[in-house]
């Protein structure tokens, strides 16, 4: 349920971001794609960028750009939300509980993003 709440809410605050932030929006510029955050355990959002602006959306699609789904969602939460995300993520793929699928360079992207959009 964490998991579930945490993805609306990124959702929300990307979409925030999109419409008040400058910085945010310049991450955007160009963007034009479909992400997906996501567990094993049948959790999953994604995040459709255009136009400069992000439009979060329940449920799954068969193709996103660019996919992260992670082992649970308590994983999932738990990485998501770590102090130290860079190195919270790089563990988890490691340790296999994060599998990155489609445009790998989109994920560099991703970081970039969600750094902005914490200002």
């Amino acid at each position: 349920m964490k998991f579930r709440l945490l993805l609306w809410a990124l959702g929300f605050m990307m979409k925030r971001a999109s419409r008040k932030s400058q910085t945010f929006r310049k991450t955007l510029e160009g963007q034009d794609l479909t992400f997906q955050l996501s567990s094993k355990d049948g959790v999953a959002r994604h995040y459709i960028v255009k136009d400069e602006q992000v439009y979060p959306v329940s449920g799954a699609i068969t193709d996103p750009t660019f996919e992260l789904s992670f082992a649970s969602a308590s994983k999932g939460f738990e990485i998501l939300t770590a102090k130290n995300s860079q190195e919270a993520f790089m563990r988890g793929v490691q340790e296999q509980n994060i599998v990155a699928t489609g445009d790998l360079s989109k994920m560099m992207w991703f970081q970039t993003m969600t750094s902005a959009m914490k200002g």
